[in-house]
């Protein structure tokens, strides 16, 4: 009991806060709940991002969505990358069950089923309001580094966006980057290389090759208009709830490339539309990606520094990004190190490998004298989980075995007919599924490449006339020059000037001489 006591104390100290705080669950040791060990959340540093990992059927997925209803009822949007397709629930009410009211007396908490505001978002052609950005929105360094493209190679595209800029020709989807590829390297070769330098054939074919294979993933859907305002991510509902935001990305998962791409865009254009807040009482976004290790599956060296660069700024603007995947090693050093919330649900020892990741994920965790962490992380029941978070000074919080508190809204997926219902009432599916195709630069460029076209086959129309006519002169003189013609000409002339005379009465040598 002393050591109960002692634990309990703690984990008092060590999780009371003095600004506004959630309740994820119960401290437990030894296998059983703690009486009064309330696990909280500080509101303050949610901003400082966070890591929920464990194997599958762990429950790391339910821990996301009981994190998302505490949000969203503190008045936080939140934005969920549903990848496996059960996330939907959140949208509708949960179902009481034998489990769930042993867990909510063992936790002394209430359960009441309730759904989330939520709005469903999506990538492709499935229900939701439509995500999709333009080229131009990209810029240059971002597209090259998304292409894993070299120095050489992207400062090509640099000087395509420049020549785009001035004269006036929008980047809006991939087609019209292609056509300006195409255009540059072909007749428009020589007017580019005039004012912007040399061109390299082979550069223009490896940025072409590099296009079709992310158009390949699917990006044609993504790229274009209208353009998706992160303003729309950030709603409060009628009744001052944050509004959940479901991307819902569950065919993206053999198109890893495209999910990078997205995520990227996403988050560089939250860190350059939202302005600078400092310290908040409570962020005004928090972002949960599930499958992390997709983002960082096709990511170069280029495409890692960015994401580190952004995760690590992106703070300071009041947005929390906090990556869920089975492993923690999918997340490299260098980001992990970044994330001050870890919930570390069950992980699995079948091989020397898992039993050597288990040991150095061991040792991303503060040391506790209460548990051993290498062997409790293999021990750990669904639902439950080894927790850390920072506390308002900034200083992680001691190692706790939580019992995970149940979501109040469905653990599991909506119907056809729910899905149908909540894109209907949605307040952003008209506004972004509307189908835009503005003039861009495929269309000025084709247009353009129709009339020098057209004017080309005039000028060769015409100079074939004009061949033709010469042709047609040069055979009529040539016929009068023969010799033969001209003999003829002088006979028939002299045959007809000796008629005239004759019929004058003056032909003759007898009749000249008479007239004397």
């Amino acid at each position: 009991m002393a050591d109960n006591a002692k634990f309990s104390q703690t984990v008092k100290d060590g999780y009371t806060f003095k600004g506004e705080s959630f309740k994820i669950g119960c401290a437990m040791l030894d296998g059983s709940v703690v009486s009064g060990a309330d696990v909280l959340i500080p509101m303050k540093t949610l901003n400082r991002h966070g890591l929920i990992a464990g194997a599958t059927g762990t429950g790391k997925t339910k821990t996301l969505q009981v994190l998302a209803e505490r949000l969203s009822n503190a008045s936080i949007p939140v934005l969920l990358m549903d990848i496996k397709g059960d996330l939907s629930g959140i949208a509708a009410a949960g179902t009481v069950n034998d489990k769930i009211t042993d867990r909510c007396r063992q936790l002394s908490i209430e359960f009441k089923p309730a759904a989330s505001p939520a709005d469903l978002l999506t990538l492709s052609n499935q229900k939701g309001a439509r995500l999709r950005a333009t080229v131009s929105e990209f810029g240059p360094v971002l597209l090259s580094k998304i292409l894993g493209l070299n120095d050489t190679q992207g400062g090509f595209v640099a000087m395509i966006f420049k020549y785009c800029d001035d004269t006036k020709l929008p980047l809006l989807d991939l087609k019209d980057f292609i056509k300006v590829l195409q255009f540059v390297s072909d007749e428009g070769k020589a007017e580019m290389e005039k004012t912007y330098g040399k061109i390299s054939t082979s550069s223009t074919g490896t940025i072409l090759r590099k296009v079709i294979e992310l158009q390949q993933q699917g990006a044609d859907v993504f790229f274009g208009e209208k353009s998706f305002e992160v303003d729309d991510l950030m709603r409060i509902s009628d009744d001052g709830r944050g509004m959940i935001s479901i991307v819902r990305v569950t065919d993206l998962q053999d198109r890893p490339k495209l999910f990078s791409t997205f995520m990227l865009q996403l988050l560089a254009e939250l860190y350059a539309s939202c302005p600078e807040e400092g310290d908040m009482d409570k962020p005004k976004l928090v972002m949960f990606i599930d499958e992390a290790h997709l983002i960082f599956q096709e990511a170069n060296d280029a495409l890692l520094q960015q994401i580190e660069t952004i995760i690590k700024l992106i703070r300071s603007k009041g947005i929390g990004i906090y990556f869920c995947t089975q492993n923690p090693m999918d997340v490299p050093a260098s980001v992990l190190a970044q994330l001050g919330l870890k919930i570390q649900h069950a992980l699995r020892a079948f091989t020397a490998a898992d039993r050597k990741v288990i040991k150095q994920t061991s040792e991303n965790y503060p040391e506790t004298e209460f548990y051993k962490t290498e062997d409790l992380i293999t021990q750990l029941g669904t639902g439950e989980a080894l927790v850390t978070i920072l506390n308002e000074k900034g200083i992680p919080t001691p190692l706790v075995h939580c019992m995970i508190r149940p979501p109040q809204s469905r653990m599991d997926i909506l119907t056809d007919t729910e899905i149908d219902v909540l894109v209907s009432k949605s307040k952003i599916a008209a506004k972004y599924n509307q189908v835009i195709d503005s003039q861009s630069a495929y269309e000025i460029l084709t247009e353009k490449l129709n009339e020098a076209a057209e004017k080309t086959e005039e000028i060769k129309k015409q100079r074939q006339e004009e061949k033709e006519t010469k042709a047609t002169a040069k055979k009529e003189k040539g016929f009068f020059d023969d010799p033969t013609v001209k003999s003829m000409t002088r006979t028939a002339g002299n045959t007809i000037v000796r008629s005239l005379l004759g019929a004058l009465g003056l032909g003759g040598r007898s009749r000249r001489k008479s007239l004397f």
